[in-house]
C-alpha cells in the first residue's frame, strides 16, 4: 500500500510508470513529474480506467474514498465512468450562480439584523475586496485557492483584521449556497487554517499618567491638521470610542452653555446590540469637563458651519477617518505602543487606581455593559454628579502643563 512519504519520494522517469495501492487504485508518475490517480476496474467484462485527479490536490485518503465510492457503484451494477459523466453533465447544465449574486442575496437577508454602519462596512468590503476578483465566477467553481488569492493580499499589506472579516463573510455566503444546493463545499472555511494568526491580547495603550500626558503633548506638537489634534485631545478627555467621536454631528453639541454641560450620544451610535439602538434610555451621557468644552469651542471655529464636528478634509460631508488620530500617534513615535482606542484603557487604569471605590461609576463613564445581566436590567442609576466630578479630575490630570486648546489652531500643520 502507498503512503504519503512514499508518494512524495517518487521521481519522474523517462517513461510514465505506475505505483499501485490496492483494489485497482494506483498512481501514474509522468516524465514531467505529474502524479495522477487512476482506478482500474472491470465492467461487463471490459477493463476500464477512472481518473480521480492529481496528487497532492487529491490526497491519498481522498483517492481511496473515491475508489470506495466507485466500488459501491459497481456493486449496484452501474458503470462508475458513466455515473461520473452524468454528474459532470448535470453540473454543466445547471444554472451558473455568480458569487456576487449569492453574496448580495445573503447580504439582503441579513442586513435587517445589523446596525446601519455595520451593514455598510460589510457591503463595502465585498464590493471592494471580493467582487472584483471572483464576483462573476460561478460559486460552485470557486476553490479554496481562489479564496486565498483574495484574502492573502490583504494580509500582506498588514490588514489582517480586514482579511479575517472578509474570509468570514465569504464563508457565510458559501454556507447559504450549500443550503440552497448550488454549492457542495465551503472554500471560505477551508482557508481559515491557512491565514496568518491574529495577535492575541489587548490593544496597545499607555496606562501611566505621566507617560500618557507626555504622549499627548508630543502628538499635539507634531505637524497635523488642527481638527485631528483637537479630535485626539477630546478623545483623551472623554474616553469615548474613536469611531463614535469621529462621526459626531454638531447637533449633539448644540447646548454646551449650561452649568453642567454634557454630551448625549444616541444609542444608535453606540456599540450595542441592534435591538437596543432605538432605546433612548440607553443613550450614553458624557459629562464634559471645562477643558473639553474649550476644545469643542476651538473646533467650532474650524468646522462649526458644517453638519459634522470632524469632517473629512477632502469630503466635508463625510466624517474624518478615525485612522487620522492613529497616524498622528504613530508619527509621534507611538506605533504599536498606543492606539486611539487605548485612551479608554488609560482613563480606566489611572482613575481606578486613584479612585478604587468608584469602579462602577468609571465603568458607566466608559459605557461598559454590566457583567451581571440582572444588575444591568434593574440598576439604572446614572451617578451623574460623581461622573461629572471624575471627568473634571481626569481633565485636570491629563492636561496638566499642556497648552490651551486654542493654541492647537495655530500649531504646525501637515
Amino acid at each position: 500500500m502507498l503512503t504519503d512519504a512514499a508518494i512524495r519520494a517518487f521521481k519522474p522517469g523517462e517513461k510514465s510508470y505506475k505505483k499501485f495501492d490496492r483494489d485497482g487504485l494506483h498512481l501514474v508518475i509522468t516524465p514531467s513529474g505529474g502524479k495522477l490517480w487512476r482506478f482500474k476496474f472491470r465492467f461487463e467484462g471490459r477493463e476500464k480506467l477512472l481518473s480521480f485527479g492529481p496528487y497532492p490536490d487529491v490526497s491519498l485518503s481522498q483517492a481511496r474514498g473515491a475508489r470506495d465510492d466507485a466500488k459501491a457503484t459497481l456493486r449496484k451494477g452501474e458503470d462508475p465512468s458513466a455515473t461520473k459523466r452524468a454528474e459532470k453533465a448535470a453540473v454543466t447544465s445547471a444554472p451558473r450562480h455568480p458569487f456576487e449574486e449569492v453574496a448580495r442575496e445573503w447580504f439582503e437577508v441579513n442586513r435587517d439584523q445589523w446596525a446601519e454602519r455595520h451593514a455598510h462596512d460589510v457591503l463595502v468590503s465585498l464590493e471592494r475586496d471580493v467582487f472584483p476578483f471572483m464576483g462573476s465566477a460561478p460559486i460552485a467553481d470557486i476553490s479554496a485557492s481562489d479564496v486565498y488569492a483574495v484574502v492573502h493580499p490583504l494580509e500582506q499589506r498588514g490588514a489582517k483584521e480586514t482579511a479575517r472579516r472578509v474570509r468570514q463573510r465569504i464563508e457565510a455566503v458559501f454556507a447559504r449556497a450549500i443550503a440552497k444546493g448550488i454549492a457542495t463545499t465551503n472554500p471560505g472555511a477551508q482557508v481559515k487554517g491557512a491565514m496568518a494568526p491574529m495577535a492575541k491580547g489587548r490593544q496597545p495603550a499607555i496606562i501611566d499618567l505621566e507617560a500618557a500626558r507626555a504622549m499627548l503633548a508630543k502628538a499635539e506638537a507634531e505637524p497635523a491638521h488642527p481638527v485631528t489634534k483637537l479630535a485626539l485631545r477630546i478623545l483623551a478627555l472623554t474616553a469615548v470610542r474613536p469611531g463614535t467621536l469621529a462621526s459626531t454631528p454638531w447637533a449633539e453639541w448644540s447646548n454646551l452653555d449650561a452649568d453642567a454641560p454634557a454630551w448625549q450620544v444616541p444609542a444608535e451610535r453606540m456599540k450595542m446590540r441592534l435591538q437596543h439602538k432605538g432605546d433612548e434610555a440607553r443613550d450614553h451621557i458624557v459629562p464634559l469637563s471645562r477643558q473639553a468644552v474649550e476644545a469643542i469651542a476651538a473646533l467650532q471655529t474650524i468646522s462649526g458651519r458644517g453638519r459634522l464636528a470632524f469632517p473629512n478634509t477632502r469630503h466635508a460631508h463625510k466624517p474624518m477617518s478615525e485612522n487620522a488620530m492613529g497616524y498622528l500617534l504613530n508619527r509621534a513615535g507611538y506605533h504599536h505602543k498606543h492606539v486611539p482606542h487605548g485612551w479608554r484603557a488609560t482613563f480606566s487604569s489611572v482613575m481606578n487606581e486613584r479612585f478604587p471605590a468608584d469602579r462602577a461609576v468609571i465603568d458607566l463613564m466608559l459605557a461598559h455593559v454590566p457583567k451581571d445581566a440582572v444588575e444591568g436590567a434593574y440598576n439604572r442609576a446614572l451617578h451623574m454628579a460623581r461622573r461629572r466630578e471624575l471627568a473634571q479630575l481626569w481633565a485636570d490630570l491629563i492636561l496638566d502643563g499642556l497648552p490651551p486648546a486654542e493654541d492647537l489652531l495655530s500649531g504646525p500643520r501637515r
